[in-house]
């Protein structure tokens, strides 16, 4: 157990974080490079990573039952260090999955596939909780360039709103657009398939 040593919630232990962040942001630009190289195009539309806000993360705390300690923000929840991985197509979510899990140092402690097994209001991303060196929690999530431009445009529209009247039309409206996007990210998958399969022959 250990106790907060100052006013941060992080204690002393932000640049240990921030470190990390930087790791596996190098370790994801690793995977880039080599799938680049492999493949003949970039998989990774865009990548982007955060340190959980100070405020942010008590507020976690608070919602979870959980003392505002850094124990509880380094350990008891697992997402200080948060990146997001943006691909062009769904087999390169799972292709960048595979070789994150084969990274030194680097240990996948939890997988929720929300990509195979959707949200019900649609939401799709693979989240993954990796163990850094034994020691340092983070949080990947990664999805398509569809995936993200739901999400955003979901978080957008719903951000602090009270909706009750119209509730269950949005609610429903969000999960059919998510499902056609979906639809449209197996067909760009299959044209891109059939696409490499003209260029191995």
């Amino acid at each position: 157990m250990i106790n907060n040593s100052d006013n941060s919630i992080y204690g002393p232990y932000l640049p240990e974080l921030e470190q990390v962040r930087t790791r596996l942001m190098d370790e994801i630009e690793r995977i880039r490079t080599d799938l680049s190289d492999r493949l003949g195009m970039d998989p990774v539309e865009h990548c982007l990573s955060r340190i959980k806000t100070e405020e942010s993360m008590r507020e976690k705390c608070r919602r979870k039952g959980l003392p505002e300690t850094v124990d509880s923000a380094l350990f008891r929840i697992h997402d200080a260090i948060g990146i997001r991985v943006v691909a062009a197509f769904v087999s390169d979510v799972y292709r960048i999955r595979d070789l994150l899990s084969q990274v030194n140092g680097l240990r996948i402690t939890e997988e929720k596939d929300y990509i195979r097994h959707a949200k019900p209001n649609g939401y799709r991303s693979l989240h993954l909780i990796l163990l850094c060196d034994e020691k340092w929690y983070a949080e990947v999530q990664l999805r398509t360039i569809s995936m993200d431009t739901w999400a955003a445009l979901e978080h957008h529209m719903r951000y602090k709103k009270k909706i009750s009247r119209n509730l269950p039309l949005i609610e429903a409206e969000l999960k059919r657009c998510a499902d056609e996007l979906a639809s449209t990210d197996l067909s760009m998958q299959t044209i891109r398939d059939m696409i490499l399969e003209e260029e191995t022959i």
